[in-house]
């Protein structure tokens, strides 16, 4: 093991033939939002029932009809995905012919 590495396992609180982090070690203090974010998130959906989502929804349509491309845009995302490549089955096939070949 070169001495840098040495030299972090030992920062670190790991053991320095594996690597692993030693028992005690409490680790980071990992996502400092990920709380709040979650109080947030479950208010929100406290707040919003399916009515309200379901009448959103009828509203964008509605927009989407009208000619908003953000609307449609949306709708579309939304319910079917991103839009693939028009050739990306043809380059799937060219690729998968090339791997059999290799054979």
């Amino acid at each position: 093991m070169s001495e840098s590495a040495t030299k972090r396992t030992k920062r670190a609180g790991r053991d320095p033939e594996t690597g692993r982090f030693l028992p005690g070690n409490g680790g980071g203090p990992g996502n400092p939002f990920a709380a709040k974010v979650a109080r947030l998130r479950g208010a929100l959906l406290e707040a919003v029932t399916e009515e309200d989502i379901r009448e959103i929804v009828e509203a964008l349509v509605e927009a989407a009809k009208q000619g908003d491309i953000g609307a449609a845009r949306e709708i579309l995302l939304r319910t079917l995905g991103r839009p693939i490549e028009s050739d990306l089955l043809e380059r799937l096939e060219r690729l998968e012919e090339l791997a059999e070949g290799d054979d």
